[in-house]
């Protein structure tokens, strides 16, 4: 099964656009998690236990685990979903941009080392850094196009023929590096105008869209501007606002999680 195929099976199964992050913070762990030595791996699979029931996939940003030497537990994570959850994509968060013997091993990172089924790229130095991972032909590329920061306006904004660079980015990815239909595109729900732009632009070809939660993105603007006409299309990523969730009465981390990821979830498809 392709990515593509995986994500749009897992849109199906389990009603939902909610992707959930995977930014483990130690200084923000509960008690029972601190100062054990695989509490990173831990934490993480006790999240994603608690949540899979309202993820389409689950996204682990790789600088939190290699700042922290703990590659091995991401390989321990990546592979506990592959086991546990293999009809849930693997999404890695790592934002190569590289070229040639570079990038090839950029993708052996992502494809075998971490087994994912898709990894973040940048397009800043051309075709010749994303085509690498495209050998994959089972996994997917998502590019980063109009990101969640405010100072991506700073290149994204910058006109190319007329329009903003994140247009060109992304018509260029729809039209001519999207061959095997393995592509996507990051937008951030903070700029859902500009979401719904590309959307225009790329027709269905999904987006990994950051910003919703703790950085502050109006779910209701954000589906609307990025869903597609069956109603999918989005990866909508949320991380601290469900990872750091503060329990309630009766709650451990766990399971104020998965009230948070659920609620996150039935937000999302009121405006489907």
């Amino acid at each position: 099964m392709t990515f593509i195929e995986k994500l749009n099976a897992a849109w199906t199964s389990r009603n939902s656009l909610l992707c959930v992050g995977l930014d483990p913070d130690l200084k923000k762990f509960p008690a029972e998690l601190q100062g054990k030595p695989d509490a990173i791996f831990e934490f993480c699979r006790a999240i994603i236990d608690a949540t899979a029931e309202a993820a389409c996939a689950f996204k682990p940003q790789i600088a939190y685990f290699a700042a922290l030497g703990a590659e091995e537990q991401l390989e321990r994570i990546c592979a506990y979903l592959r086991s546990n959850y293999p009809e849930i994509p693997l999404v890695l968060d790592a934002k190569r941009g590289d070229i040639g013997a570079t990038a090839e091993q950029y993708a052996r990172e992502a494809f075998e080392r971490y087994d994912a089924d898709v990894v973040t790229v940048s397009p800043y130095m051309g075709w010749d850094s994303v085509s690498p991972y495209l050998e994959w032909k089972d996994r997917g590329v998502i590019v980063l196009c109009r990101t969640s920061n405010a100072g991506g306006s700073d290149l994204q904004f910058l006109e190319v023929d007329g329009k903003p660079l994140y247009q060109h980015v992304a018509r260029l990815v729809a039209e001519k590096w999207n061959t095997n239909g393995q592509c996507g595109l990051v937008v951030g729900a903070t700029f859902p105008h500009e979401l719904a732009q590309v959307r225009a632009i790329i027709g269905d070809m999904p987006l990994l869209v950051p910003g919703v939660g703790a950085q502050g993105g109006d779910v209701e603007a954000t589906v609307k501007s990025g869903k597609t006409a069956s109603g999918t299309g989005m990866m909508i990523n949320s991380s601290r606002a469900i990872l750091y969730a503060k329990p309630q009465a009766g709650e451990d981390f766990a399971a104020a999680a998965r009230r948070v990821a659920i609620e996150t979830r039935d937000a999302i498809n009121r405006f489907r």
